[in-house]
């Protein structure tokens, strides 16, 4: 082989790793830039639909009229005092509701008989809506904040008993038998084999929990608050200004998708975290 022959090839090479490189670049930036493609899409139609008069404002306002409502809202303080009060419906009820779910979930994981008892009357009883709770929960505790952590709660707390049930359920019986072989008790599986193999299903359930009770925030706020970000959407709605209501909803949708893209994150890092023996 010549002396030319050995450049000629790791030249060959270089280029070839290069576009390889290139194109997991561009297979990386669509990945990252499709789920966006659909939102921009919308917001185009709207805009050019509201410029060329396709569509009403008294149905839609234009985006830049909502934009100028949001704007004037962050400016005055009505934004910030609405939504921390929301934040904070939301954070309270979805961790009673949560320390409730894992709580009654281990019961039930931990015991055959407690589940045979409880688990079907669970299950017929979170089959009622959370507006059906409404009107007996008013004579018991009126309109006042705890209603609100009731139903917030009650919407996080079936998602979370039913993750952490599964979850419970779903630990290797090799692990268990291996540690019943070498002496460990009941809490030590528990701690060491039963919690580990449950904590990715606890965490999909955790999410799912906060997706409940954020919606079930604004279903409470719509109906029954004189404050935060639902009230907001039924006020401009007894008003008429539906630049409010949409600006209200914006707002609501872009904290659901950050608290929601957080705990995906957080899922997706211990599931890669998981023990090798623990996965499927």
């Amino acid at each position: 082989m010549s002396d030319t022959a050995i450049p000629l090839a790791t030249t060959a090479n270089s280029k070839r790793g290069t576009r390889r490189i290139g194109r997991a670049w561009l297979r990386s930036a669509a990945w990252h830039v499709a789920p966006w493609l659909l939102p921009a899409v919308l917001l185009a139609l709207w805009t050019i639909g509201s410029e060329r008069g396709w569509i009403a404002p008294q149905i839609l306002p234009p985006p830049a009229r909502v934009y100028d409502t949001l704007v004037e809202l962050a400016r005055s303080g009505d934004l910030a005092s609405h939504t921390l009060i929301s934040l904070q419906r939301v954070l309270v009820g979805f961790g009673i509701g949560t320390l409730g779910g894992f709580a009654l979930g281990a019961a039930l994981g931990l015991s055959r008989t407690l589940e045979a008892y409880v688990l079907p009357s669970f299950n017929a009883v979170v089959q009622i809506p959370v507006l059906g709770w409404l009107p007996f929960l008013l004579l018991l505790v009126g309109v006042g904040e705890p209603l609100k952590y009731i139903l917030i709660a009650h919407a996080a707390l079936v998602p979370v008993t039913l993750s952490t049930l599964q979850g419970f359920r779903q630990a290797p019986a090799t692990l268990d038998e291996v540690a019943r072989g070498y002496g460990y008790s009941r809490w030590q599986r528990i701690v060491h084999v039963v919690l580990p193999a449950a904590v990715p299903t606890l965490a999909t359930g955790v999410r799912l929990a906060f997706t409940k009770a954020w919606l079930a925030l604004v279903v409470v706020e719509l109906v029954a608050s004189s404050e935060g970000l639902g009230y907001l959407i039924v006020n401009g709605r007894q008003l008429f200004q539906l630049d409010l209501v949409m600006a209200a909803v914006v707002v609501v949708g872009a904290i659901g998708f950050v608290v929601n893209h957080l705990l995906d994150s957080l899922e997706a890092r211990l599931r890669r975290g998981r023990p090798s023996a623990f996965r499927e």
